[in-house]
């Protein structure tokens, strides 16, 4: 369940730290790197308790790896007490700013407001917005949390409310100032009197109602639930997850409901809501992919609403929302697979497919399977793989496969094939396939075949997840 403090305060203050997102560079990084100690040394004090100024002091060493443990335990990293590339590319990630553990005066029992019917007030606006665009953005954001709880929230347009919002930059009268563009991005108080409740946004960031800065809307709806006495989720599907990220669709997970309504019980009269699905656990033992391709060198393997991104010199797979990196591809990939003669990745999604350049959408996209040469009768592609010898891609559709030639844009003829047929001690469906290192593996469940094209024979069968170090 989201982590919901046993004691907590009202000092509390939940700080979303925004930081430029950049990709690792994926190798090991330099010891005695000073740039990248400070940064963690910072990000350890801020989040995790790490005391200030360790440098030159006896012990440091083994404050700063157990602090490092426990991020990496939090965000279920490999734990390795070591300033790795992994731990630091997410200490470089934007995120919410309330600590992960709590290092404070304590008051007994769970903050939350003790009448349902909680008031909120917008003081001010951003000009980045129209005024109609923030006042349904903090409806909507509170909406999210109303639909699960009986709580009941009230607009005022003067006097004192439960929560005051408000834009403000750098120092703006709560003596904790802002910090210009993509630095502090909001910040909130759990329930209590006085400033208890108030909600602040930076009104130096770029807000928007989309996908091209900062997305109003969801920073609003993980900061009221601060507002509503929510602390994180270790779930990185969750709303209440420290990191940052622009998703679509219905906003709660599972365990942000489980965790709101452990404060303020069901909404009596709720209609019956889909969570979002909790995020995959990667040695999950029952584990299936929805997709898997390269891309340059890397490996990605789609899995609901997230992907793995895999690389031969980062330890651990690094997890990330889709919506995170391509807004306008669906929540849900059926199949993927890498021209490298092309540089392209064809990435299937239903009846639709999308063209990726590296990481950058093709323009013209997308467009419909059936321009491939497929008939109107399939409706969505289960696997895909592209066979640099013969430099064919092979589509997988139920218990066949079909045969695309690249080179002349066609269908070639003779298919669809039953698989069973052509891929002897393979199952007849097959759900993610993927070349690496002139082998074919084909992904069906909880099974992974390792395949010889060229001898049509299985070599080995692995997990499914064996490929994410489990």
């Amino acid at each position: 369940m989201t982590g919901l403090d046993n004691t907590e305060t009202t000092t509390m203050i939940a700080l979303l730290l925004l930081a430029l997102v950049a990709h690792s560079s994926a190798l090991p990084l330099p010891s005695g790197d000073k740039d990248n100690w400070l940064l963690a040394e910072k990000y350890l004090s801020r989040f995790y308790g790490l005391p200030a100024g360790l440098q030159g002091r006896q012990g440091v060493s083994n404050a700063f790896e157990t602090k490092i443990k426990e991020m990496q335990t939090f965000f279920k990293l490999k734990v390795t007490g070591t300033l790795d590339d992994n731990t630091l590319e997410l200490m470089e990630q934007a995120r919410c700013g309330v600590p992960d553990i709590g290092e404070y005066n304590h008051f007994p029992g769970h903050l939350k407001w003790q009448n349902n019917n909680v008031t909120f007030r917008i003081l001010n606006y951003t000009p980045d917005l129209q005024k109609s665009d923030v006042d349904r953005a903090i409806r909507n954001a509170l909406n999210v949390w109303s639909a699960v709880t009986p709580l009941i929230f009230k607009k005022l347009h003067k006097g004192n409310a439960d929560i005051m919002i408000s834009f403000g930059s750098k120092e703006h009268g709560d003596y904790n100032p802002f910090d210009g563009p993509n630095g502090l991005l909001a910040h909130a108080y759990p329930p209590g009197q006085g400033i208890g409740g108030d909600t602040h946004f930076d009104d130096d960031e770029d807000w928007t109602k989309d996908s091209s800065a900062y997305n109003l809307f969801i920073v609003a709806a993980h900061e009221l639930g601060h507002a509503l006495g929510m602390s994180h989720s270790t779930d990185a599907g969750a709303l209440m997850y420290p990191i940052y990220s622009y998703t679509t669709g219905y906003p709660l997970a599972e365990d942000d409901i489980e965790g709101i309504q452990a404060l303020y019980g069901p909404n009596p009269n709720q209609r019956k809501v889909k969570p979002k699905p909790d995020a995959p656990n990667k040695c999950d033992p029952g584990l299936s992919f929805d997709a898997v391709t390269e891309l340059r060198g890397e490996t990605i393997i789609f899995k609901d609403r997230f992907y793995w991104r895999l690389h031969p010199q980062m330890p651990e797979p690094e997890q990330t929302l889709i919506k995170s990196t391509w807004p306008s591809i669906p929540n849900k990939v059926d199949a993927a697979y890498e021209n490298p003669e092309k540089d392209i990745v064809i990435i299937f999604s239903g009846i639709r497919m999308w063209a990726l350049n590296g990481y950058n959408l093709l323009d013209g996209y997308p467009k419909y399977i059936h321009k491939l040469g497929l008939p109107k009768t399939i409706k969505k592609v289960d696997a895909a793989v592209y066979i640099s010898d013969t430099r064919k891609t092979l589509l997988f559709t139920d218990e066949d496969y079909w045969s695309y030639d690249e080179a002349t844009g066609t269908m070639d003829s003779g298919y669809p094939r039953p698989i069973e047929v052509d891929f002897p001690g393979m199952d007849d469906e097959v759900d993610a396939a993927v070349s690496h290192y002139g082998y074919l593996y084909f992904f069906h469940e909880h099974l992974q075949y390792e395949y010889s094209y060229t001898s049509k024979r299985v070599l080995r069968i692995l997990r499914t997840n064996s490929i994410l170090n489990c």
